[in-house]
């Protein structure tokens, strides 16, 4: 029910919304003669925060048109690779003119499937783009799928990797694969899996960024909260039902409004502080600052349902019983050995900061990794970041990139 209150609210404030937006327009049009006025100006803020604050946040774009490259702007073109149920494999491709061609290492970024799209990774993207050939998963919002298209587990998210994998390998090249955030124990799994099949595409190497290989070393707040409760309370207070008219209706998810909620206030403080200052900023008509919150928000904002089986069984195996940790994870009746991996190269990064996923959780991959020579293993943790400066920001651009670029093109490998 509590999904269903949450639809008809948001219809019932519609109308609200929409005196907001014309009285925002009336404040702010320039034939008004009281627009410079503050009355107007702080009235038309007022109007802007309350559209905002009760607005659906669509998805956002990745909005890439060019890229320079050795001085050179080059076109990209978004297109989808592949395309399955709950996943859309996006790539990136550069246009380069015939004689100017690369051959760059072919890169799969998994973003997170943990609330907010593949958007989240832009800056990753945009800054991996003059030196590599980026996919993307690009997940879909559980509460868009019909019941017609089955379900979406765990293992059926590691299926899916092992498809993009092999759907790379396909020219000769072993793909080169980035894992952000939670995706880094399937995307263990799936490797290793591939690796205990001696499969040709398996991925050249894996590099893991703030990911919750064991999540007892050194456990936050969100860690603290998978564990707090057991898993039949997250099934009872957090799995809702997606209501008609949605395509997904009937499905089982952990909605996106939920989530928010729950990002919300881990930080409100801070949430608080953003918008007390952009109703200011309206007022002064600081639009450099106001834009920038904007942007920031549009993004933030912009969440998407999870299915049930797949939230509760990361709840269950990755932070409950930490079963890759500790040798347990079972695919399918299978019991999935690291250990089997010998040649997929492996870089483990963290940020020293970070209040998601602590210090040594993602190192922890290494200590799995015990058939993969030394060589083929790196490690590196970045000062003075939290978590999404792992993969974003100026000390992503500057320091962390740089090493990932690096590792790629030094563990390129064939199929063979």
């Amino acid at each position: 029910m509590l999904y269903h209150a949450y639809e008809m609210t948001h219809a019932a404030i519609s109308p609200m919304r929409a005196a907001a937006r014309m009285g925002q327009e009336a404040m702010t049009n320039p034939l008004n003669p009281f627009a410079p006025s503050y009355g107007a100006r702080y009235t038309a803020a007022a109007c802007e925060m309350f559209i905002n604050a009760t607005r659906r946040y669509g998805k956002p774009e990745f909005g890439f048109d060019a890229v320079e490259i050795e001085g050179e702007v080059v076109p990209v073109i978004e297109e989808v690779a592949y395309e399955l149920p709950f996943c859309r494999l996006l790539h990136f491709r550069r246009d380069f003119k015939k004689k100017k061609r690369r051959s760059d290492p072919k890169v799969l970024m998994i973003a997170p499937m943990s609330g907010h799209y593949a958007t989240l990774l832009r800056g990753t993207v945009q800054s991996m783009l003059p030196d590599h050939d980026i996919y993307i998963t690009d997940w879909t919002d559980a509460r868009d799928v019909p019941l017609t298209d089955g379900n979406f587990d765990l293992d059926d998210y590691t299926d899916y990797l092992i498809q993009f994998c092999k759907l790379l390998a396909q020219d000769g090249q072993r793909a080169s694969v980035m894992a952000v955030c939670q995706p880094g124990v399937p995307m263990m799994v799936a490797a290793s899996l591939m690796a205990m099949a001696d499969d040709p595409a398996r991925p050249a190497s894996v590099t893991l960024m703030g990911s919750p290989i064991d999540t007892a070393r050194n456990p936050k707040q969100p860690n603290e909260l998978a564990t707090s409760h057991k898993l039949s309370w997250f099934e009872s207070h957090v799995i809702k039902t997606v209501p008609w008219p949605n395509r997904g209706f009937l499905r089982q998810v952990y909605p996106g409004f939920l989530q928010l909620s729950g990002f919300m206030s881990m930080n409100l403080d801070r949430h608080m502080d953003a918008h007390v200052d952009q109703f200011s900023n309206l007022i002064r008509g600081d639009g450099d600052s106001a834009a920038s919150h904007r942007r920031f928000y549009d993004e933030y904002m912009a969440v998407m349902d999870l299915t049930a089986d797949f939230y509760l069984q990361t709840i269950d195996r990755v932070f409950q019983k930490r079963l890759l940790a500790i040798g347990a994870y079972v695919y399918r009746s299978v019991l999935v050995d690291p250990s089997k991996i010998k040649d997929i190269a492996v870089l483990t990064i963290e940020g020293e900061k970070d209040d998601i996923t602590g210090i040594g959780q993602t190192e922890a991959a290494h200590d799995l990794l015990t058939g993969l020579p030394k060589t083929l293993k790196s490690h590196y943790t970045q000062k003075d970041v939290g978590h999404y400066g792992v993969f974003n920001g100026s000390r992503w651009r500057k320091e962390i990139k740089p090493r990932v670029s690096k590792f790629i093109r030094a563990h390129q490998a064939s199929v063979e």
